[in-house]
């Protein structure tokens, strides 16, 4: 019982430090993500769509979304790959082309009174020196971006608004999955969540602790 009663105040201090944890990761941005595909998988971009001037073949996506960093933000829904975006889109000389995902997302994740438009595709044909941000605005306008090049709009959705700190403390909203979207596929490209593992590891590590340590002392006074 005794070591019981001193471990409990180190408990108490892990906890609180655990809610603490989950308090600070309970905001985010919501804004336009911006990934690059790889075989069947999304991955975050390196470099914003104005720099970045990708191949002939290359398959990009654009995901409205609420998140904190690139591990928590929404990836581009369905499955839908170059091959199958640029089908009807034969190569030319002197131009590339660039297949686009444009995933306006959740109603859950929309600015207050807006609706988000469905998701799309479209194959990009520009010429070959073009920037991603070049190919989006060739078939995606019109886009609206800030005094600081950030992207806030596409296809003019959302109206207003533009990477504005939001709450994402709230009650996950169940989706039904799209068509040609697979649970495995966003189980697979989903983001690391590492808060809660840590958290419970703190509270383990600091528990053992606060037990050898009643333990020596009973050990020294007996």
């Amino acid at each position: 019982m005794t070591a019981v009663r001193r471990a409990a105040p180190v408990l108490v201090a892990a906890l609180l430090l655990l809610v603490c944890a989950g308090r600070a990761g309970a905001t985010g941005y919501r804004y336009w993500s911006f990934w690059e595909r790889t075989g069947d998988h999304w991955t975050y971009a390196t470099q914003g769509p104005a720099s970045l001037r990708p191949d002939d073949g290359t398959a990009q996506g654009f995901r409205f979304t609420v998140g904190a960093d690139a591990a928590d933000a929404g990836r581009p829904r369905g499955t839908a790959d170059f091959d199958t975006i640029c089908a009807d889109t034969p190569a030319k000389s002197g131009s590339k082309r660039v297949a686009l995902v444009l995933d306006f997302g959740t109603a859950a994740d929309a600015p207050s009174g807006e609706i988000p438009p469905e998701r799309r595709t479209v194959c990009a044909r520009v010429p070959s020196d073009a920037s991603t941000a070049d190919a989006l605005a060739a078939v995606a306008g019109p886009l609206r971006y800030d005094t600081n090049a950030l992207l806030c709009a596409i296809a003019g959705y959302p109206h207003k608004g533009c990477g504005e700190q939001v709450s994402t403390d709230r009650e996950p909203t169940a989706a039904a999955p799209e068509s040609g979207s697979s649970e495995s596929e966003s189980e697979s490209d989903s983001g690391p969540s590492l808060g809660l593992p840590i958290g419970v590891g703190v509270v383990a590590l600091l528990a053992g602790a606060a037990i050898w340590q009643s333990r020596r002392r009973r050990d020294a006074s007996g």
